[in-house]
């Protein structure tokens, strides 16, 4: 009795309802842990839980657990205040460019804490689900942003935003990632498994496709009006055909070619990578996984409703927020795991992250946007114009090419994060229409009027 009360104490993360839940060898160490949920652990600290554990009411030394775990297990902590400050300011009427601000900062650490919750139910409920919930939940930020976006007709901003997301995984975090790590292992020849890599650069090629097609179909017409509406089929019938691979990529991933995209464990000397316990309950972690999901779409809604106010007291275009500082502000948490695991000639890790993000937005995020767009009975296509389009190819075939032959050091770094640093002043510099997409797709109707009174 005595001992079954001390490992309750010792272990509050086994509890569950009261009760003293025992964990299975493939719950400890079959959930498959991906290089998401490595890098994540890096942001993490380990919690004091030896005063909680001395409270003598199981509830009650429940919740403080939980939330010690939750809240306080992250060193972006210090940012949580950010949320009650965006939600004051927005009931209060402060400025619109604050709100915009400290929402964008409230998303820090709860996109980090979306990933953490996501690998505790894995615990439970083994390593298909758990595989299934990291590619649906990897970028919900990202995907919550842009429903709501749409949901307000701004069609622009979805594409921005999750444009500004591929660009990020891949020249930003993948260029940071390669150059700080060739920096730091000078001496020594850094190496990865090319075979992740290779899969990751065919599913953004494909995505390409999908991009470019619309774009020039649309420059190959006589007219904007004879080319808007099979612009728009197209693009949906391309969006079908992308989810059906990524369906077919996490099949890939996490049966048939599994091994190649599980990261590897760390010794047991970095006891904050091997962590191999879950922190909390099942249910408990449910639950905070939907609040916070909730929170992340509350703060969502102020980012999408005040950008263009902020916009206009910065002086900075919507596109270069949606493009640029919206990716890198929303994944700082994962993208900072990413370069810590560089430094410690990890590259497989960073490579997960980084291409893994961009995959899982380019194939399943925006084919998802133009799929729920159709369902609202709104005009969102693959056609991103020819500025953006570009940008996107260029990322991509750089990235091709650096990850070619298995092998890097710091100059691979260097050239991708000056690509991004090229296309940011390009975006810096222009101050297209917010409304642009908006405009091209509805122009279609407006310009065959006009042709035909002409006529």
């Amino acid at each position: 009795m005595a001992s079954s009360q001390s490992s309750s104490h010792q272990e509050p993360w086994l509890l569950e309802n009261g009760n003293l839940k025992s964990l299975t060898k493939e719950m400890r160490h079959g959930h498959g842990r991906t290089a998401h949920n490595l890098s994540a652990t890096s942001l993490r600290k380990k919690s004091d839980l030896t005063l909680i554990s001395k409270i003598p009411y199981v509830c009650l030394r429940q919740m403080l657990a939980n939330l010690q775990e939750v809240v306080f297990g992250t060193k972006l902590f210090v940012l949580f205040p950010a949320i009650p400050l965006a939600i004051l300011a927005e009931c209060y009427g402060f400025g619109r460019p604050w709100v915009f601000a400290l929402s964008l900062l409230g998303l820090i650490p709860l996109a980090e804490r979306v990933s953490f919750l996501t690998e505790q139910i894995a615990y439970y409920t083994g390593p298909t689900v758990g595989g299934l919930l990291n590619a649906t939940c990897g970028n919900a930020t990202e995907l919550i942003i842009a429903i709501l976006a749409l949901k307000e007709h701004k069609i622009a901003l979805v594409k921005y935003s999750l444009l500004g997301s591929i660009l990020s995984n891949l020249l930003l975090v993948l260029g940071t990632s390669l150059f700080c790590g060739g920096l730091y292992n000078l001496r020594s020849e850094q190496k990865y498994d090319r075979r992740q890599a290779d899969v990751n650069s065919l599913m953004l090629l494909l995505a390409l496709l999908c991009h470019l097609l619309p774009m020039l179909f649309r420059f190959a017409g006589a007219s904007a009006a004879l080319t808007a509406d099979p612009t728009l089929q197209l693009s949906r019938a391309s969006s079908i055909v992308m989810l059906i691979a990524y369906a077919a990529y996490l099949f890939f991933q996490m049966w048939t070619h599994r091994q190649l995209f599980e990261a590897e464990e760390e010794s047991e000397g970095d006891g904050d990578v091997a962590e191999e316990k879950p922190a909390i309950g099942f249910w408990s972690g449910f639950a905070w996984l939907l609040g916070m999901t909730l929170i992340i779409a509350l703060l969502s809604e102020y980012v999408v409703a005040t950008i263009q106010d902020a916009s206009e007291s910065w002086g900075l275009s919507v596109s270069f927020l949606s493009i640029i500082l919206l990716p890198i502000v929303g994944n700082a948490a994962e993208h900072a795991g990413a370069i810590i695991f560089a430094f410690k000639n990890k590259l497989d890790i960073s490579l997960g992250v980084a291409l893994g993000s961009a995959t899982q937005i380019a194939m399943f995020v925006v084919p998802l946007c133009v799929v729920v767009a159709w369902i609202m009975g709104i005009n969102m296509d693959l056609d991103f114009n020819i500025l953006e389009t570009g940008s996107l190819a260029l990322a991509i075939i750089a990235t091709a090419f650096t990850l070619q032959d298995g092998t890097s050091h710091y100059m691979k770094g260097t050239v991708l994060l000056l690509c991004y640093v090229i296309i940011g002043a390009c975006f810096f510099v222009s101050n297209p229409p917010f409304n642009q997409a908006n405009v091209i797709n509805s122009s279609g109707l407006k310009m065959t009027t006009k042709a035909v009174f002409r006529v």
